[in-house]
């Protein structure tokens, strides 16, 4: 039997309670094997992939997750639209551990990662002035507001290489440039969507303050992984809400970003 899925889900491996008659399914890809193992199931009326993006043991660190084969697998499900909560620290003092951020900007500090699909055979040059799909943005701002749940709608999330976390000297740097949180996850993550032609939603959950914001230790890897535990019901409620509501007819721009661009590949 050949399993389909209308929407992806890219997150921790606290997501699996979210579907229902679950199976799980092998995908190879061009790219190797992804994090792990698909898990597809229904939420609602909609059939959902998902795919631990550490592992379910959280065997990868940021720098090693196997980005493009995450994304072509789900793209090879059918998947067009992937909803992507992580962990995140604040680079604002008023952006305190349980904010929930939508953001509509990154900033790549990466170094090192695979971030293309399109190596060779002809320039693909895809337009990424806005990362994030819009209508995908706005339909999880609107649902956190009605469960109770304030969101910043908006800001600009910088990405670095890690695994470590940033010194007290590139904290302050990155909040004097007024960007907003701070992740080892959204790129190439995003712009791997974008190449595919995919809506990518980010849902961005502050669970410390970064180094440069405030006096202390700075931040654990403890602390960041214990407050998600903490927060992931509330995080798990909010994806399957906006994944059971996302609309499969795509209004956006996102299934136009490869119109005119002539392929070196066919896609999945």
């Amino acid at each position: 039997m050949v399993m389909t899925a209308d929407i992806g889900v890219i997150g921790g491996s606290g997501f699996y309670s979210l579907l229902e008659d679950a199976k799980e399914i092998e995908v190879d890809t061009p790219y190797g094997p992804p994090s792990d193992v698909i898990t597809v199931g229904q939420i609602g009326e909609r059939s959902v992939a998902f795919v631990p993006r550490h592992g379910r043991d959280h065997r990868y660190p940021p720098h090693r997750i196997p980005y493009r084969a995450n994304l072509w697998a789900l793209r090879s499900l059918g998947v067009r639209q992937v909803v992507a909560p992580s962990a995140v620290g604040s680079l604002r003092a008023d952006y305190g551990p349980g904010t929930l951020v939508i953001p509509d900007q990154l900033i790549d500090r990466t170094s090192g990662r695979d971030q293309t699909y399109y190596e060779a055979g002809g320039a693909v040059h895809v337009p990424f002035a806005d990362p994030y799909c819009p209508r995908g943005r706005t339909l999880a701002y609107e649902k956190a507001q009605a469960e109770g749940w304030p969101a910043i709608d908006g800001g600009t999330l910088v990405i670095i290489e890690g695994p470590r976390f940033s010194t007290r000297a590139e904290s302050k740097w990155f909040s004097s440039n007024g960007w907003s949180i701070i992740g080892m996850t959204g790129h190439p993550e995003a712009v791997l969507a974008r190449e595919l032609a995919l809506c990518y939603t980010p849902l961005a959950l502050v669970t410390d303050h970064d180094a440069g914001v405030e006096t202390g230790e700075g931040v654990t890897q403890e602390e960041v992984l214990s407050f998600f535990a903490a927060n992931s019901e509330r995080m798990r409620t909010l994806v399957g809400t906006v994944v059971a509501e996302l609309s499969l007819d795509r209004t956006c721009p996102c299934p136009e970003a490869l119109t005119g661009i002539p392929l070196p590949f066919d896609l999945p």
